[in-house]
């Protein structure tokens, strides 16, 4: 019973999160990394519209999960395959992660969409050289 009721206390989260497992059960690595930036945009996002109107646990949660999601694309690059590139984006991560941590000290959404077109970019790049 405790699980059903966790479920019905915020149905758009339970929406959200059983698509999320039904999008990655599905996707390959490509496809995974194409997911992950997606969330990631979507996530930051979300922070600065919580920014903009005082939702302070929203913008918690969604820094949140922009950290982690910044921080499993780092660990999922290669290093001795990817070079260069692999350097470049881990430096790519390690400063959105910076801006992000300083963003949600305080109180302008700015910085959160920045970050969000930056990667965005990035995004649309890869989602052309995956072919997704």
């Amino acid at each position: 019973m405790a699980y059903a009721t966790a479920l019905c206390r915020d149905p758009a989260a339970t929406y959200r999160q059983v698509d999320m497992v039904g999008r990655t059960a599905v996707a390959d690595g490509a496809g995974l990394v194409q997911l992950m930036y997606d969330e990631l945009v979507a996530a930051l996002r979300a922070a600065a519209w919580a920014t903009e109107n005082g939702q302070l646990q929203v913008r918690s949660d969604r820094v949140t999960r922009a950290t982690a999601i910044l921080f499993a694309l780092e660990a999922g690059l290669d290093f001795e395959k990817g070079g260069d590139l692999s350097r470049t984006l881990a430096g790519l991560y390690t400063g959105a992660r910076r801006a992000v941590v300083e963003a949600a000290i305080g109180n302008d959404p700015r910085p959160f969409r920045e970050t969000a077109k930056n990667l965005e970019e990035i995004a649309s790049a890869w989602r052309t050289v995956s072919g997704g």
